[in-house]
């Protein structure tokens, strides 16, 4: 079950209990007498719960990172906000847009549901916007037809595995990040790793890579460890109404306190 939901019951529920103890109950105890087990342990939570279900609903998310596509910004154990209200305010559970505030930019790094399992939360970058062109040949990113700028960095050690990338710096339309290859994956999307999607006929796929025109309402969302990166490449498009919010800070990882605070 869904976590926002679960919260969602527990605040009903306790919300219940206490407005029958604040406007019933207990006006009929005696002033000597205490507050029963069922006020302590279920009303008096109310007003926690509420909060925090409020908070996650509309201000901030916090989220883990499970996996390594987006390395070098984001690693694994991260732990990460999300601004829920950056791209608008939707109603809790539903998860339906009510106040439209902004639109994701490219080189937003955004937390939206999996357009093919909406159960699950994925993290990627927005590379491409409604109606863009986006090409991904020999590594290199186009967006509309201009190449976003790449500087080399050296290379970059995961220690998790003693294997080395190369790095780099991008420049997707003003937004500098770091983003990193492999020298020896594919520079296509392997057939056997593409996935049925909805307007994949937008999609054109060859030896040397892909071309995707954005539809209308949808995102192309890419990761930063590129070649290790299950996206938009492989099972499509984001739409709108998946889009959970903007990601801008790392707030613990266990592993490493010296990330805290890093990120936008």
């Amino acid at each position: 079950m869904d976590f926002a939901l679960i919260l969602f019951i527990l605040s009903v529920v306790t919300g219940v209990l206490w407005a029958l103890d604040r406007f019933v109950m207990r006006k009929r105890r005696a002033a000597d007498a205490g507050e029963p087990v069922w006020v302590e342990w279920g009303a008096g939570f109310f007003p926690i719960l509420l909060a925090i279900f409020l908070l996650r609903s509309f201000v901030m998310e916090p989220f883990r990172i499970p996996s390594g596509s987006m390395i070098p910004t984001l690693l694994v154990g991260d732990f990460i906000l999300v601004n829920k209200y950056a791209y608008g305010i939707r109603l809790p559970v539903l998860d339906k847009k009510v106040i439209d505030i902004d639109s994701p930019k490219r080189g937003d790094v955004v937390v939206f549901r999996y357009p093919l399992n909406p159960s699950q939360d994925y993290i990627k970058r927005v590379v491409g916007l409604p109606g863009d062109t986006v090409e991904y040949f020999g590594k290199r990113l186009k967006v509309n037809g201009e190449e976003m700028p790449l500087v080399a960095q050296g290379d970059y050690l995961h220690a998790d595995r003693l294997q080395y990338s190369k790095r780099f710096n991008e420049t997707l339309s003003g937004v500098q990040h770091a983003i990193l290859n492999d020298t020896d994956a594919p520079d296509y999307v392997p057939p056997q790793q593409r996935l049925p999607f909805q307007g994949q006929e937008s999609c054109v796929y060859t030896s040397q890579g892909v071309r995707c025109t954005v539809p209308p309402g949808h995102y192309f969302m890419m990761g930063d460890n590129r070649d290790q990166s299950a996206d938009s490449r492989f099972w499509g498009f984001v739409p709108d109404e998946n889009l959970r919010g903007r990601a801008f800070f790392i707030w613990f990882n266990f592993s490493d306190l010296k990330r805290i605070g890093r990120f936008h």
